[in-house]
């Protein structure tokens, strides 16, 4: 498949942005992506699950045969249209928005997930923001804030939540990101937080070894997803992505099947790592 794109100089006006004005529309899966029940019988909670990434993951999750809840700001049209992506492949999907950056609403989140699907075995911990500043002096300790709570600190609400319910071959994903290892200078409190996320990760996976729950990353690089337009000027949108090794941005549909593996029992021997869809960006992490 050729993911060759344009993305032009779009831009929107908040974030997390919307999929559905995107142009063109990111790729959430491939047509010849074939299931083969690597999920089945399982449910999954993916924060930031409307779109992007979150939505990518939420198709591929239910073509392998779990049912999926998807958690998000206020981005209800994108929410539906997951929601009808996913119950297209066969498969259950419950909507919660909410901010997780409140606590009790991340706890709230996984009852619900319960209660609903009857367990929970997968938590993907996904939902981010960024907000570029090109001097540390204009980070306001507001956003520093809101991107450490969105970013890092809902990581720990949603594992806390999620550890009453989920038992030996369980998994939680953590997204990372590509800047973790090579740094960003225009975000540096995102950048932060992805590094945070890796050590998180990591610390985790000991941490629940002896429970035999398998705890791992993916650190994607530049993918075309709403957060891009949302967050950058048109001219950054313009050359996104086109200064990795392969000369362009990923799509979602390139990084969800990272999710998948993590997520079955194919990565049972596989826990503290993390996998980079990057677009050949040695980090060497």
């Amino acid at each position: 498949m050729d993911y060759q794109i344009q993305t032009g100089g779009q831009t929107q006006d908040s974030q997390p942005g919307i999929e559905q004005e995107m142009t063109p529309a990111p790729v959430f899966i491939r047509e010849n992506y074939r299931g083969s029940g690597k999920l089945e019988g399982k449910s999954a909670l993916i924060t930031g699950g409307d779109s992007g990434i979150g939505r990518a993951v939420a198709v591929h999750f239910a073509r392998e045969g779990a049912d999926v809840a998807i958690v998000y700001l206020e981005e209800d049209e994108d929410a539906q249209e997951t929601k009808s992506l996913v119950e297209a492949e066969g498969q259950r999907c419950l909507l919660i928005p909410g901010d997780v950056r409140e606590e009790a609403f991340c706890k709230e989140a996984v009852s619900r997930v319960v209660n609903e699907f009857g367990k929970l075995n997968i938590l993907v911990n996904n939902a981010a923001e960024q907000h570029p500043k090109e001097d540390i002096r204009e980070i306001t300790a507001n956003q520093l804030h809101d991107t450490f709570a969105t970013n890092i600190f809902a990581f720990f609400f949603f594992t806390q939540a999620a550890l009453e319910h989920l038992h030996e071959g369980d998994a939680i994903i953590n997204t990372a990101s590509v800047t973790a290892y090579h740094g960003s200078p225009a975000l540096l409190d995102y950048s932060s937080t992805k590094g945070a996320i890796v050590a998180f990760t990591r610390s985790l996976a000991g941490s629940l070894a002896e429970k035999k729950i398998i705890v791992n990353a993916v650190a994607p690089g530049p993918i075309w997803t709403p957060l891009i337009p949302a967050t950058f000027n048109a001219e950054k949108v313009e050359k996104f992505g086109k200064d990795t090794p392969l000369k362009r941005p990923g799509q979602p549909a390139e990084v969800a099947p990272c999710y998948v593996f993590l997520a079955c029992e194919d990565a049972s021997y596989m826990s503290g790592q993390v996998l980079h869809p990057n677009g050949g960006q040695v980090v060497n992490g």
